[in-house]
């Protein structure tokens, strides 16, 4: 809800496409440099407490980007949503990952997707119901402060989570794996690539098509509908992941879906009629619907045992590359060739991750990791300890 919200604010506030997309990168600019540290801490410690943190952050960067009554004052709080979800979004990760054998750790991502995807469904309708008319600042900082106050609202959730799955020593040795050592496993390097090309199509397609929609005369409750297809066809496509990997496989898949989304993120440039261009968004939503939670089962099975939450953490570290490098591109790209350029830009990168989804391992596991065996008897042991309380 937040997302769309911050554009028309921008907007309101006296925005042009550059800044838009500044704003937009801006929330993935604090947590490029806090993800690794927070990462390391899940893998040598509790991740329960983030949960609740990142709730706060970003709850309160909501509301205080509806107050906030300048367009820096705006991308500072902006930044501090993007802090907050960072922190949440590792240490639900992590205790997933944790949690989940092998084999169920497709599924087990696929199902916590679907939470961020309900809310990209609900919150970009809810929205754009509230913003329009005469007074787009006001009905955008009321959006910002309704969407701080649903945020609020998961904190009553977390009471109910505690974390028993941290371990005393994460590694054979004790110490920790270098990073170098973790992007050079494998299927790493892979799963960060398609991650950050799903992210930036998602966050541009939020953060921009309010943008064409002013071009076009599209209304805002109108954009609201249109992501919310998007975001509803990516929760039907999670739920029907696993015989797809059944079917095909989890490279075959990767592989096919960037290269669809590649060409129907091209096609939102063209100029075509609303009920064509919620079409493409549907299919695209279900294209995009996959990279998420097999790029997270790719870097998971293909880290070393004592560095997953790590992994986990670079691999958030690459999508705020991208969500930095990405919108601000996209703003200098709209700049120059129009607004419905920066959908054919993310159109190349979405066909480069297909061509490197292709080359992916199907497992990512190594001889050299820790007894399967024993790794399976200590996810056991979790969770029955986590079915105790």
């Amino acid at each position: 809800m937040a997302r769309p919200a911050v554009s028309y604010r921008a907007l309101a506030l006296g925005a042009d496409e550059r800044a838009v997309g500044v704003i937009a990168g801006v929330y993935a600019l604090l947590p490029l440099f806090a993800a690794v540290p927070l990462g390391r801490r899940t893998d040598h410690g509790r991740c329960a407490p983030l949960l609740p943190a990142g709730v706060v952050l970003v709850s309160g960067g909501c509301v205080l980007s509806g107050l906030a009554d300048s367009l820096w004052a705006t991308a500072l709080w902006s930044g501090v949503m993007g802090l907050g979800h960072l922190g949440f979004v590792i240490g639900a990760q992590s205790l997933v990952a944790r949690q989940s054998a092998p084999h169920e750790q497709d599924r087990n991502f696929g199902h916590f997707t679907i939470g961020a995807s309900l809310g990209q469904l609900v919150g970009p309708v809810a929205a754009g119901a509230l913003i329009g008319g005469p007074d787009m600042a006001g009905s955008s900082a009321l959006a910002l402060v309704v969407a701080g106050a649903g945020g609020a609202l998961a904190l009553t959730s977390l009471w109910r989570v505690e974390d028993r799955t941290a371990v005393g020593s994460p590694s054979p040795g004790g110490g920790r794996v270098p990073v170098g050592g973790i992007l050079r496993a494998r299927g790493v390097p892979a799963g960060m690539l398609v991650s950050l090309s799903v992210l930036s199509a998602t966050d541009i397609l939020t953060a921009y098509l309010p943008v064409v929609g002013e071009h076009r005369g599209i209304a805002p409750a109108v954009i609201g509908v249109l992501l919310g297809l998007r975001a509803g066809a990516t929760i039907a496509c999670r739920l029907v992941l696993t015989p797809l990997l059944r079917l095909l496989g989890r490279p075959a898949l990767l592989t096919a879906t960037c290269f669809l989304a590649a060409v129907l993120c091209a096609g939102v440039a063209v100029p075509v009629p609303v009920w064509a261009l919620g079409t493409m968004l549907t299919v695209l939503g279900f294209c995009l619907g996959v990279g998420q939670p097999l790029s997270m089962t790719t870097v998971v099975q293909a880290a070393p045992a004592g560095a997953r939450s790590t992994a986990l953490a670079l691999r958030l570290t690459g999508n705020r590359l991208g969500q930095v490098a990405a919108p601000a591109a996209a703003g200098l790209v709209a700049g120059v060739a129009g607004v419905a350029a920066p959908f054919v830009m993310l159109g190349a990168l979405l066909l480069l991750s297909s061509a490197v989804a292709v080359r992916s391992p199907e497992g990512g596991k190594r001889p050299s990791e820790a007894d399967p065996t024993a790794e399976t008897g200590r996810k056991a042991t979790a969770l029955r300890r986590t079915s105790d309380i």
